[in-house]
């Protein structure tokens, strides 16, 4: 797998400061994306052990609430078998921290059929997701108002709460006074 960018202190894709990834590769290819470069599975950089270590040190500070995975398309065949041993090891050494990751696949549809599931793997990645992103981006849908996401069609879905209640439970931005 390849990546495109890591930003260290990201504060627009996902809740509090977090660290973001953004992967390469994307079959989507949405009018109107912000990151067309990211569309070729080999544009920027090889993810190695070396870059997993980086990223789980930059997550090692009190302040940062959690990892960010973007595209290009996380959730892409080719970038699950990479990104499924670097979230067990993020969960592994930060079980406060959340991941959000933010896809183009619709979860109860896409990333239950044969197009991107992958018997075990699909699955056991999104145990390890927070809160997932779901919906491609459709420029004629998008708003400059919504949060954490780039168009009215895409759902900020709550994975855990999902889990445990079996249904899609959207999530809910917790206010802090």
């Amino acid at each position: 797998m390849n990546y495109a960018d890591i930003k260290k202190c990201d504060v627009a894709n996902g809740e509090g400061v977090r660290v973001s990834l953004f992967v390469s590769g994307c079959t989507h290819q949405c009018k109107g994306c912000f990151n067309k470069e990211a569309w070729d599975f080999h544009y920027g950089k090889k993810f190695t052990q070396e870059v997993e270590n980086e990223i789980l040190s930059m997550l090692d500070f009190d302040y940062i609430d959690g990892l960010s995975l973007l595209g290009g398309e996380p959730l892409e065949k080719e970038n699950q078998v990479c990104l499924l041993p670097f979230l067990k090891r993020v969960k592994e050494k930060y079980k406060d921290k959340t991941i959000w990751c933010y896809s183009g696949y619709i979860l109860n549809d896409d990333l239950t059929m044969d197009k991107v599931h992958m018997n075990g793997i699909t699955d056991e990645l999104l145990d390890l997701i927070d809160v997932l992103v779901d919906g491609e981006f459709v420029l004629e849908k998008k708003s400059l108002t919504l949060r954490f996401r780039g168009s009215t069609n895409q759902r900020i879905i709550d994975l855990n709460e999902s889990r445990k209640k079996k249904k899609i439970v959207l999530w809910e931005e917790k206010t802090v006074c």
